[in-house]
C-alpha cells in the first residue's frame, strides 16, 4: 500500500521500475480472484465482516492500487480509523473507532449512573483527541459525585480546549480530592505553562515533588522545563542539585528522569548510561532504574552486563514481567539454554498472570528451538553417516 513517487507508472511490475527505493517493506492489495493458481504463502488476507466500499472494491478488480489508510478502512466497511478491542471470546478484533465510541455511549446511557461505564467511554474520548465530547461527559460524573480522578480528568480535557480558567478551578479541586498525588499539580504546571506564567509552574512542580519525592513524572517535568528555559547544561546542573538534597538523596527517580532524556539516541546513550548507573547506585531494587539499565546494555549489546545486573532479581521477576523479558532475552541471546530454562520454570509458577503467560508462551518457543536444534543434529549425523 505504499504511494508511488511517480503516480503514472503506479502499475509497474517492480520498485526499480516505478523509481521507488525500498528500505523497508511494501504491500499490494487485491482481490482473491487475482490468485487463481492460490493464495501467495507470504500474503496476508483482510477480510472484511461488514459491508465494504463498493467503488474501492470496483477499482482492484481492475488491477493493484496504492491506498491512503483512511481509504484501507473505508474498503474494509470501518467506520473511521481501526482500533483493537476484545469480542465476546476475549479475541482482539480490529473494529472503526465511531463504532467503538459509539457502542460505549449507548452503554453509558443506559445506565447514566454507573460511572464506571462513563470512564470506560471518557478514557477513549481523550485517548482519541474527542476533548469536548469528553467534557460533556466528564462534567455530569462529577456533578453526579465523581472521584478526584474524574476531577482530574474533566481538567485535562479543559486545559486540551485551553479552557484555562474552568481548567484551573477544577484541577484545584482535584488537588483538595487526590492529597497525596502529583498529577494535579503536574497538569496545573503545564496549565501555567501554557499561560506563560513561570512561578506559578514552578511552584506546581516542586508542589508534585513534595508529594512524591519518587514520582519520575514530577522530576522529568522538572527536567524538561529546566532544559527549555536555561539550556541543558544548567538543567542537569540543577536536576542533580535537588536530587543530592538529603530528602532525594535516596530516589532513583531524578536519574531515571534523566536518563530517559538521552536513552534514545545513540550519541548521547553513554551519557543515558551513566545516569541509569547512578538510579540503580541509589536504589538497587527499583525495578524502574533496573529496567532502565538493563534497556541500555541491551541496546550496546552488553547481555553479560544484563545478566550480571538481574540475575540476583528473579525474584523481582516473578511480579514483573518486564524485568523477566529483559533477562530471558539476555540468556536466550546468548544460548544459556539451561539457565534459560530454570528461569522459565520459576516464572511459570508465579502467582501474577502476565508473568506465567509469558512463562508459558516463552517456553514453547524454547521447546521450537530445542526440537530445530535436534532436528539438524540428526540430518547432520545422517549425512556424515
Amino acid at each position: 500500500m505504499t504511494q508511488p513517487t511517480n503516480p503514472a507508472q503506479t502499475n509497474s511490475n517492480s520498485s526499480a521500475e516505478a523509481g521507488i527505493s525500498l528500505s523497508g517493506g511494501a504491500a499490494i492489495l487485491a482481490p482473491i480472484s487475482a490468485f487463481p493458481n492460490g493464495v501467495p504463502g507470504n500474503a496476508m488476507v483482510l477480510l472484511p465482516i461488514a459491508p465494504n466500499g463498493a467503488p474501492l472494491e470496483k477499482q482492484i478488480l481492475e488491477g493493484p492500487v496504492a491506498l491512503q489508510m483512511d481509504e484501507v478502512w473505508k474498503l474494509l466497511g470501518f467506520n473511521g480509523p481501526a482500533v483493537q478491542v476484545q469480542d465476546e471470546q476475549g479475541r482482539p478484533i480490529v473494529i472503526g473507532l465511531d463504532d467503538l465510541l459509539g457502542g460505549l455511549e449507548k452503554h453509558f446511557n443506559e445506565s447514566p449512573d454507573d460511572l464506571n461505564r462513563g470512564r470506560m467511554f471518557a478514557q477513549e474520548l481523550i485517548k482519541h483527541a474527542r476533548h469536548e465530547k469528553a467534557e460533556n461527559v466528564l462534567s455530569k460524573m462529577v456533578a453526579a459525585g465523581g472521584t478526584g480522578e474524574d476531577w482530574l480528568a474533566l481538567g485535562v480535557t479543559q486545559v486540551a480546549q485551553k479552557k484555562f480558567d474552568k481548567a484551573e478551578a477544577t484541577l484545584r479541586g482535584a488537588q483538595n480530592l487526590l492529597k497525596d498525588s502529583p498529577f494535579p499539580s503536574l497538569h496545573l504546571a503545564r496549565l501555567f505553562r501554557e499561560k506563560k506564567d513561570s512561578k506559578s509552574e514552578r511552584d506546581q512542580v516542586e508542589r508534585a515533588l513534595q508529594i512524591e519525592a519518587d514520582s519520575v513524572d514530577a522530576w522529568a517535568y522538572l527536567t524538561n522545563m529546566l532544559r527549555e528555559d536555561e539550556g541543558e547544561a544548567k538543567a542537569i546542573a540543577a536536576v542533580e542539585e535537588l536530587a543530592n538534597a538529603p530528602i532525594n538523596a535516596k530516589s532513583a527517580a531524578p536519574y531515571i528522569a534523566l536518563q530517559g532524556f538521552y536513552a534514545n539516541d545513540e550519541k548521547t546513550r553513554d551519557q543515558a548510561m551513566g545516569f541509569a548507573k547512578k538510579a540503580v547506585e541509589r536504589a538497587p531494587n527499583d525495578p524502574m532504574a533496573l529496567l532502565c539499565l538493563s534497556a541500555l546494555f541491551g541496546q550496546a549489546a552488553k547481555l553479560d552486563e544484563i545478566v550480571k545486573l538481574l540475575a540476583p532479581h528473579e525474584a523481582a521477576m516473578q511480579r514483573d514481567v518486564r524485568l523477566a523479558h529483559n533477562y530471558f532475552e539476555a540468556l536466550i541471546q546468548m544460548g544459556d539454554l539451561n539457565r534459560t530454562t530454570a528461569l522459565l520454570n520459576k516464572l511459570a509458577a508465579s502467582p501474577n498472570r502476565e508473568v506465567k503467560q509469558f512463562a508459558i508462551d516463552r517456553s514453547r518457543a524454547v521447546s521450537q528451538l530445542l526440537a530445530q536444534q535436534q532436528q539438524a543434529l540428526q540430518q547432520a549425523a545422517t549425512a556424515r553417516a
